[in-house]
């Protein structure tokens, strides 16, 4: 099998050509997807290669474009909806909540809404709150909706393959500052299923579970951990929902210690969901406490060191991992 360095922002690009070239169903829309390549390149040649009917650009009207895409996907196209972050899919939270994501439901399993809505996700830099906010608790909390969140590049092109393919919408959810990250993917095509985590390194002393840029940081931590000679497990979530409990409660019962890391906010986040699990899975086995790393209850500042501060550290799991040690 031959394979290629890339970075997260070609992997998802070639998902998107070769599903192109593979379905003729499959189309794009979003602003400055088409003209300009898009916001952040993820689409850069698509619009020479297939067309404006395939890659549409939209006004900035997102609950009008959102809405063009689910009733794409209701008769029989497969919508690929950008959103240049996914703080402006709160203007089109009623297309996705009541329409996407409860259509199938609702019409007893006659429609289903095969639509992807893809793009950039949580904090970059010093984009302030209104660019920052990190949606996958509050969309991972509507039934009928599936949560995928990528820290690497063949990850990336797997998942949002499979996403494509899937005939239920679907929340891809990139990082802004993760685009440029390299690593080396096969040339031939391969899938990554919906619902299984990745365990990026094994260990025997403590798990920590984690996705999207947080696993770079966790990894960073791992390394500084290691020279203590504490042997991390690491777990890359990367399908919020469905989540893979399995895979994490079999690291639990191995370690009996779990630290839990989510770039999101702490209340009714995702770290909450993933803590109960494990209390419901795994409570005989803990040896201590589940801690968690998230961001701190406020709004994202625009402050470079209130960002900093307010955001999951490396410092930060290396602490919560020798409390969990008693170090």
């Amino acid at each position: 099998m031959g394979m290629q360095e890339v970075d997260i922002r070609e992997a998802i690009k070639q998902a998107l050509d070769e599903e192109m070239e593979r379905d003729s169903r499959v189309l794009i829309l979003g602003e400055e997807v088409a003209e300009y390549n898009g916001a952040y390149k993820v689409t850069k040649g698509l619009l020479n290669k297939w067309g404006p009917e395939r890659v549409c650009d939209t006004p900035i009207s997102e609950n009008a474009f959102t809405g063009m895409g689910v009733g794409a996907a209701l008769t029989g196209l497969r919508p690929v909806v950008e959103f240049m972050s996914f703080n402006f899919s709160f203007v089109a939270a009623d297309q996705i909540i009541s329409n996407a994501a409860k259509m199938f439901y609702m019409s007893g399993g006659r429609f289903n809404v095969p639509i992807v809505f893809r793009g950039p996700n949580g904090s970059a830099a010093q984009v302030s709150c209104q660019h920052s906010h990190c949606i996958e608790a509050l969309y991972g909390n509507i039934p009928g909706l599936i949560v995928l969140s990528p820290s690497n590049a063949y990850d990336a092109k797997g998942l949002l393959k499979t996403a494509i393919r899937n005939p239920n919408p679907v929340l891809f959810l990139e990082n802004e500052m993760a685009y440029g990250k390299k690593m080396e993917i096969p040339t031939e095509e391969y899938l990554v299923p919906i619902g299984k985590a990745n365990v990026i390194q094994e260990g025997s002393d403590v798990t920590l579970v984690t996705y999207s840029r947080m696993a770079d940081i966790c990894q960073e931590a791992a390394g500084e951990l290691l020279k203590q000679n504490i042997k991390v497990e690491l777990i890359d979530v990367r399908s919020v929902k469905p989540l893979d409990i399995a895979t994490i409660s079999k690291s639990v019962r191995k370690t009996s210690r779990c630290v839990l890391v989510e770039e999101g906010h702490s209340f009714a986040g995702i770290c909450s969901e993933i803590g109960f699990q494990i209390m419901q899975h795994c409570f005989d086995y803990l040896d201590a406490p589940i801690e968690r790393i998230t961001q701190k209850e406020t709004p994202m500042p625009y402050s470079k060191l209130l960002e900093k501060e307010t955001l999951p550290t490396k410092e930060k799991v290396v602490a919560a991992v020798l409390k969990t040690l008693n170090r």
